[in-house]
């Protein structure tokens, strides 16, 4: 049955609910897996077990099957369109009749039996616009699925041969699960991809290095730092030291929630860096249990500068660029 595609299908989404989930939880940074290889025409009909007897049947069946095709498509829009909850992912009639066009484009390419790498272009497209505009590939492949019951209980009456319906119902049904996955693994892997570049966005936000005063720069952290982030931390912070020659630094950290020994030598990798071209840095916001924390893991910060608050992170600075600043709030008069 087919009907196993909409299981595929909620798992592509339930796959982008755990990512966005993830995002959040890791600040922002998606955690990526390993981009999936694209199998080839004759690798992906060798793994779903369709054989060139099997496109035969499918195609030799194609002129009988495509007026039903397109008669059960319109009835299937149909319904749709009486229920708000479904046309609430369309923003109107017409957006509703596009994709029961590309429907009836996507069963008459099926139909044609030729499964060739365009075919698969075809189908991984068809994966890629979904996550593009939002549209839940499960309402695609609900579909699909009620388009193969309804073919499945009417070519025993049009083929009046129980082993010839068998045969060509097992050739589409195995095509049809060949589509499935490719759809809802482009799906799947166009959602991350945007889902990644609007995490970027929010990085490059959440990593604002400010110059503060002539000569000085200002970085407070929030979050969790890890591996990727740090990167980001460090390409932005020597970008912003090129571009303003300052001479000090300041990274505050008094919203990283977690300080262990990788986020340690990431801030170290980060000060060592500055140095090399010319900046002094100073790791603000170390915390008694933060301090403590570093001590019991045996970290060896080496020259790393560090102070408690931001407040005396900045008066190290001033000091050390010649900079002397004066209350200008006027004390209270005697009466």
């Amino acid at each position: 049955s087919v009907r196993c595609d909409l299981d595929v299908a909620l798992l592509a989404e339930d796959h982008m609910t755990i990512s966005s989930s993830l995002a959040k939880a890791t600040g922002g940074v998606i955690p990526r897996i390993a981009a999936q290889r694209r199998h080839g025409a004759e690798e992906l009909l060798g793994m779903y077990n369709i054989t060139p007897s099997q496109l035969d049947q499918i195609r030799n069946f194609r002129e009988r099957m495509m007026p039903e095709i397109t008669r059960l498509i319109a009835q299937f829009y149909q319904w749709m369109g009486k229920h708000p909850d479904m046309m609430a992912f369309f923003k109107s009639e017409a957006a509703l009749k596009h994709v029961q066009q590309a429907q009836i484009v996507y069963w008459e390419r099926l139909m044609q039996a030729s499964i060739d790498e365009d075919y698969l272009m075809d189908r991984r497209r068809i994966g890629e616009i979904h996550a593009r505009i939002g549209l839940p590939v499960m309402i695609y492949m609900a579909g699909v699925s009620m388009m193969y019951e309804e073919l499945g209980g009417m070519l025993p009456v049009m083929l009046k041969s129980r082993e010839q319906s068998m045969e060509l119902n097992q050739a589409m049904a195995n095509v049809l699960h060949m589509d499935a996955g490719l759809i809802c693994q482009a799906f799947v892997d166009k959602r991350d991809e945007l889902l990644n570049e609007q995490s970027q966005a929010v990085m490059a936000m959440s990593t604002p290095v400010t110059e503060i005063w002539d000569g000085i720069l200002l970085l407070p952290i929030v979050g969790i730092v890890d591996s990727k982030r740090s990167e980001d931390i460090m390409n932005a912070v020597l970008e912003a030291i090129k571009t303003s020659k300052a001479k000090e630094f300041i990274l505050d950290i008094s919203g990283v929630g977690v300080v262990d020994t990788a986020v340690a030598n990431y801030l170290i990798s980060i000060t060592k860096a500055t140095a090399l071209m010319g900046c002094r840095s100073t790791v603000s916001g170390i915390s008694p249990s933060i301090s403590k924390t570093i001590v019991q893991l045996g970290i060896d910060i080496g020259d790393l500068k560090t102070t408690s608050t931001m407040m005396d992170a900045l008066a190290s600075a001033f000091r050390s660029c010649g900079i002397t600043l004066e209350d200008s709030r006027q004390a209270p008069r005697q009466s």
